[in-house]
């Protein structure tokens, strides 16, 4: 008997079943269906096809190398397209051609000027009005068939290729003056294959909007010439003191000298090359059938004469630095200000600089030799991050890189006190407390000490002094946590690491067993305004060239005082406190005596890398804070220079003359100065003149009540309508002399007057 419940189930089944069958059907059907319509598709097509084909010579010499160029040409123009695209979104600015380059006058903390970087657009000298011959030496040196190719001269490329190649380096440059152009225009220096391919494509790019004539214009008033000059008229002014207009063959073959190699061949530095490099050019005329040797045998005979600059002293390294400050900055003001040339404030201290450089070079002079020792940089500043003095390296006619603030080095121990200062601020130790200096290993690294040996138990304040290594490694697990003393040195690093960036490192710091006693690379710059952190009470500070930005017409935009960082709080003002007191004991009675100032209490740490590749000295003062670099470029060793020599009696040299004139002040955690005032240095019998006196603190408030005074008065006679103030300088000035009269010279009061804020 069956079940009466068993049957609907039975149905549904099947009828699910009965589905899939049907879908299966119809789903092989469309696929046969499908098959035989594309059989059918594809004999019509080849029957269709039939009729163009080929054979024989005609397939192989026609069209199959037709198809193949077909294929890579599209393959091609995809490979173009892609290198094309980062090209072309450096144009993404359409104002590209109107918009101007940053130019700014710098002046010194006293309002003199001292120099200028930036592109001054000219457009007073038209491409007709410059001499046949300028241009001409330019063309003949720079790109003979500039009018004849479309950007990128294929010929003259191969052409330099093949010249390098017998002269067996690099003779001859394959840059046309478009692909010259692009790179000025829109791209960097850097020598990479990244950057050649985008001034190729940018070149193109250019020759489809401009004229030649206008491509040639814009090279001619843009091109670096050396001496901060831009341009060919600039770089007339400045070499010859007369414009463009009026320069004769020899001085015109000059100029174009310049466009391969400014700095190499600038006449202020290296006239004898300069005049070396303009026969090359003369020849260049002769050989590319622009004038014959009868009309170049005179320029020959009768080369140019330059102005002579070598003794203007422009702080070359400083302004490049403060330079790219500024160019950070205009990023920064209100898109209301539209303005692109300004006139620039800066802290620099010209005495000073001068100084640190005088400083530098005979200390090479005197000590290099011995030490081996070919280059080295420095950095002033106040407690504020102030940079009044800045040394990038020995000769910046010979090399423009700045060894203050773009060369990384290892500091050595000089990067210890960021270890003790984690170590206070963790409250791990103490000053006094006592520490034993013994082997110790973190996994295969085992530190070793100057001396070779061991000393046992000592103070903090001993280990600092003596610079053990073995300690602030073992600072470095005290101060971290967790388990196991792998875990708590890499922790403690951390936290070091994180410490000294706050100071004011920007440099990266690997976390590696060795960073505690300076494995890691810092440059000058950072490393020595990081260490005014000591001073200012556990508040760190900016470094900063730039006090005050004013417009052409004299607006003030911008001032540190008003619109800079504000100072941070890193650590207590008794760890900084208990810093200033072991660094002292550095100075006085460790590492750095040499750098003693008889009657001026101060601070600092040496530091000497492995091989002795590097020497440090960085200390600090109530009032500045300075740091000393002597080291190689190809990083090859001194002759057992350590930091406590050369670096520390150059660090005095330089910190004894800056304390000259000016009013003491103490270190927090030291004893008082003997002195409100540096005892006085200058050798009369030497030519040295005395460092000029500063203003008083109570002066400068004087001071300052009364340019508030007149500011105020200002302000209401423009209210008012009827009263229009006189120019600020002038009105400067007037006050400068009243106020200054028996107090100090008017240099230092126009300092006071203007920073608005104490030394």
């Amino acid at each position: 008997m069956s079940d009466p419940d068993h049957h609907p189930r039975i149905r549904w089944t099947e009828r699910l079943r009965r589905f899939f069958l049907d879908l299966d059907a119809r789903l092989d059907f469309g696929l046969y269906q499908s098959r035989a319509w594309s059989r059918e598709l594809f004999e019509r097509f080849a029957t269709y096809m039939d009729r163009f084909h080929v054979a024989g010579w005609r397939r192989w010499v026609l069209v199959e190398p037709a198809s193949e160029a077909a294929t890579w040409g599209m393959g091609g123009l995809i490979l173009m397209l892609a290198l094309a695209m980062p090209a072309f979104l450096e144009t993404s600015d359409e104002d590209w051609l109107k918009k101007s380059e940053l130019a700014v006058v710098f002046l010194d903390r006293y309002g003199n000027e001292v120099g200028s970087r930036g592109i001054k657009h000219n457009d007073s000298v038209p491409l007709e009005e410059f001499p046949d011959h300028l241009v001409k030496a330019a063309l003949a040196t720079e790109d003979r068939r500039f009018y004849e190719h479309f950007g990128i001269d294929i010929l003259g490329t191969f052409r330099a290729i093949l010249t390098n190649a017998r002269a067996g380096g690099v003779v001859q440059g394959g840059s046309s003056i478009t692909q010259q152009l692009a790179k000025n225009l829109f791209l960097s220096n850097e020598r990479t294959i990244e950057r050649k391919v985008k001034e190729a494509f940018l070149a193109i790019w250019l020759e489809t909007r401009l004229s030649k004539n206008e491509i040639l214009k814009l090279y001619l008033d843009r091109a670096y010439m050396g001496g901060g000059a831009f341009g060919v008229d600039a770089a007339a002014q400045y070499y010859f003191g007369k414009s463009a207009r009026d320069v004769n063959l020899a001085e015109a073959a000059m100029l174009a000298g310049l466009f391969k190699a400014p700095t190499k061949f600038a006449p202020h530095i290296n006239l004898p090359a300069a005049r070396a490099r303009a026969n090359v050019v003369l020849d260049n005329l002769v050989e590319a059938g622009f004038m014959t040797e009868g009309q170049v045998f005179g320029a020959r005979r009768n080369p140019a004469a330059a102005i002579d600059r070598r003794d203007e002293g422009a702080p070359h390294y400083y302004l490049d630095w403060a330079f790219d400050e500024m160019k950070k900055l205009v990023d920064k003001f209100p898109k209301s200000i539209t303005e692109r040339a300004f006139v620039v404030r800066t802290a620099l201290d010209p005495g000073l600089q001068h100084r640190a450089e005088t400083v530098v070079e005979n200390m090479l002079k005197q000590y290099g030799r011995d030490y081996h020792a070919k280059q080295a940089a420095t950095v002033v500043a106040d407690l504020d991050g102030a940079v009044r003095a800045m040394v990038g390296g020995r000769d910046y006619g010979v090399s423009q890189f700045n060894r203050a603030t773009d060369a990384m080095r290892q500091p050595g121990s000089s990067f210890k006190p960021y270890v003790y200062a984690t170590a206070l601020q963790v409250g791990v130790v103490k000053p006094t407390s006592m520490i034993s200096d013994g082997p110790i290993c973190l996994g295969n690294w085992c530190p070793k000490n100057y001396s070779g040996g061991y000393s046992g138990t000592m103070t903090l304040t001993q280990a600092l002094t003596r610079s053990i290594n073995t300690v602030a490694v073992k600072l470095s697990v005290m101060i971290g946590q967790g388990s196991g003393e792998w875990n708590k040195a890499k922790d403690g690093r951390n936290k070091i690491v994180a410490n000294a960036k706050a100071m004011g490192l920007r440099t990266p710091l690997p976390d590696t067993p060795s960073l505690p006693i300076g494995a890691d690379e810092v440059t000058v710059l950072d490393h020595t305004v990081a260490y005014a952190t000591f001073p200012n009470a556990g508040r760190s500070v900016m470094a900063h060239a730039v006090l005050e930005v004013r417009t052409g017409n004299g607006e003030t935009i911008w001032r540190f005082d008003r619109d800079g960082p504000k100072p941070r709080q890193v650590f207590t003002p008794q760890v900084a406190a208990d810093m200033a007191f072991m660094m002292n004991k550095v100075v006085e009675e460790g590492t750095a005596r040499r750098a003693i100032l008889p009657g001026i209490k101060a601070a600092g740490k040496t530091g000497t890398t492995n091989a002795y590749r590097d020497a440090w000295f960085v200390g600090y003062t109530g009032n500045f804070v300075c740091g000393v670099w002597f080291g190689n470029d190809d990083y090859s060793p001194l002759n057992r220079m350590t930091g406590g020599s050369a670096p520390a009696m150059t660090w005095h040299d330089i910190m004894e003359y800056a304390h000259q004139g000016v009013e003491l002040k103490n270190i927090p955690g030291l004893p008082a100065n003997p002195s409100t005032t540096a005892p006085a240095i200058a050798d009369a019998s030497r030519g040295e003149a005395p460092r000029p006196v500063a203003l008083t603190s109570r002066g400068k408030q004087v001071l300052l009540r009364i340019e508030r005074a007149m500011e105020e008065a200002g302000r209401a006679g423009n209210a008012v309508g009827g009263v229009t103030p006189g120019p600020r300088a002038s009105a400067e000035d007037a006050t400068l002399g009243a106020a200054t009269v028996g107090a100090a010279p008017t240099g230092a009061a126009r300092e006071a007057l203007r920073t608005r804020r104490g030394q």
